[in-house]
């Protein structure tokens, strides 16, 4: 796809970005992960299983990072994930799979493609998709009916990594429940929670006094997984990653009962 893009104003009071220091760095960065593939005993014995593991936990990083507010954090974990894309394309690049250019390439053609109210009807390549969109929850919308064209007949949950964190699998599997759709509505969504808690409150009830066996029963598993789903259906309502929620309320936990023991 040869379209050309248009780059974006800087914002007033910014300082625009030198495409040429840009460049320069990135070839840089590029020169120094080919020379570390090269050179480096660890990093010439790594593969896509043995990296992506990396990958993950520098994208947990740089998620921390960003809700931190630390700018300087921030540059550093954006740095790290960088790395990580240059490093797998290079393992694409070595068995002629694909390169950094590839990759670029497509998520180029992708965002294009999937933004037909920002590059024209043409953008889409599908005459019947909406080329407008007013609000966030309208391009969120189109992105995902461009994206099941681009798929093809599937199941609803089809492409879903079962491998992501429980609350983030979660949260997926609940919008693709809904076609995609983002509108929750949270007194529905409150409600379901509160309902999910008087279950586990009559099942707790209904076993007594009786200890629990070194594993729950199945039977709470089942509870408790219906009362996390719904406060993930929750979380989906009041616009909020249930996984950074989570992470966030453990690190008050961790900050406030650290204090009580000093």
């Amino acid at each position: 796809m040869e379209r050309p893009l248009v780059a974006p104003e800087p914002a007033a009071g910014r300082p625009e970005p030198a495409p040429e220091r840009v460049g320069e760095a990135l070839l840089e960065l590029d020169a120094i992960t080919r020379r570390l593939r090269r050179d480096c005993p660890w990093d010439r014995e790594q593969d896509e299983r043995s990296i992506v593991p990396h990958t993950v936990e520098e994208a947990y990083e740089l998620a921390d990072a960003a809700h931190a507010g630390d700018a300087a954090k921030l540059r550093d974990e954006l740095g790290d994930v960088l790395f990580q894309v240059y490093f797998l394309s290079l393992l694409l690049e070595e068995r002629g799979e694909g390169d950094l250019g590839v990759v670029a390439r497509g998520s180029v053609e992708k965002l294009v493609r999937r933004h037909p109210h920002i590059f024209g009807d043409g953008a889409a390549g599908l005459a019947d998709l909406p080329t407008e969109a007013r609000t966030p929850t309208e391009v969120r919308e189109n992105w995902d009916a461009i994206k099941r064209t681009e798929q093809g007949p599937a199941g609803p949950f089809e492409g879903i990594a079962e491998n992501l964190p429980g609350l983030t699998y979660a949260r997926k599997v609940l919008r693709r429940a809904t076609g995609g759709a983002d509108q929750v509505d949270r007194w529905q969504a409150l409600s379901n929670l509160v309902r999910q808690v008087g279950e586990a409150e009559h099942a707790i009830a209904r076993q007594g006094s009786t200890e629990p066996a070194v594993h729950g029963s199945e039977g709470f598993y089942e509870y408790v997984g219906e009362l996390l789903l719904a406060a993930v259906e929750l979380s989906r309502a009041v616009k909020v990653d249930p996984e950074i929620a989570i992470r966030q309320a453990a690190e008050r936990f961790k900050q406030t009962h650290g204090a009580a023991r000093e």
